[in-house]
């Protein structure tokens, strides 16, 4: 498969991802949980490495979703990228800083539009150490 320049960032499928993005951030930071299942490729080969945690399938996402505590859910998105490759596949990648917290979070999500809509097939999130005074 062969990519042209101008099917790169083409400005109608940023804006697709960019919604599906934000839709996710609601259901994140208002732990909707059948939402935010619903975001995820329904595969076997769905994964996501979290802080603490490497999920792989659907199903263990979708477990980890549910026994997830709903506390310090609240985070302010500092910077976004989003980069897109044709018309059905992209990548979101975010920085966040949590609510009374000095570490910055690092959030990057490949996505891919499938005949039911765009979903998550991979997703990394990760925290850098907060600096020292």
């Amino acid at each position: 498969m062969s990519i042209a320049m101008n099917d790169i960032n083409r400005p109608e499928i940023v804006a697709e991802v960019r919604t599906e993005l934000e839709r996710y951030e609601t259901a994140l930071t208002g732990n909707d949980v059948a939402a935010l299942d619903g975001f995820f490729w329904s595969s076997a080969h769905a994964l996501r490495y979290g802080a603490t945690e490497n999920l792989y399938g659907h199903e263990a996402i979708a477990a980890f979703r549910a026994a997830r505590p709903a506390r310090n859910l609240q985070r302010v998105v500092l910077r976004t990228a989003i980069t897109t490759f044709g018309p059905d596949f992209a990548t979101a990648n975010l920085e966040f800083q949590r609510s009374g917290s000095a570490a910055t979070g690092r959030q990057s999500q490949t996505w891919v539009r499938f005949p039911e809509g765009w979903r998550i097939v991979a997703a990394h999130v990760s925290l850098l150490a907060e600096a020292k005074p």
